[in-house]
């Protein structure tokens, strides 16, 4: 099954249970990269509410179970972080801490790829609004 159909990538990303890991990897990066320092100050000091947000939107995102409505409402992503100043590096950051997390999970190379590419594309979304209403 290709990626982006059906369920094929939340099977790739070894579903729920591998996500959370997924997720564990990306917060823990935020904390212990100096590049990723000025994101991590954007969160709150305790990441449980912000790790179960980021599992739960991605097992969706990823064609598995709409996890984060039923809990927390509809979702925008780019209106969610708009009280944010997120420009490129910002976004790099996010995307380098992501890699890294990607990188240690049991992914096939080509969904590996994949997933990095298509997080992409929200990660600068979130950028190009934050830069518009500047």
């Amino acid at each position: 099954m290709k990626y982006g159909t059906e369920d094929a990538s939340y099977q790739a990303a070894g579903q729920l249970a591998g996500i959370t890991k997924l997720v564990d990897r990306f917060y823990q990066y935020m904390d212990e990269l100096e590049e990723a320092r000025i994101i991590r100050v954007m969160h709150p000091a305790d990441l449980t509410n912000s790790r179960d947000k980021l599992t739960c939107f991605l097992s969706g995102w990823l064609g598995g179970p709409r996890l984060y409505a039923p809990k927390y409402g509809q979702i925008s992503i780019p209106q969610v972080h708009r009280h944010l100043t997120i420009d490129s590096p910002e976004r790099d950051a996010w995307l380098l801490c992501m890699k890294k997390a990607a990188d240690e999970q049991p992914y096939e190379d080509k969904f590996r790829n994949y997933l990095l590419e298509q997080l992409f594309v929200p990660a600068d979304r979130v950028r190009q609004v934050s830069n518009s209403q500047q």
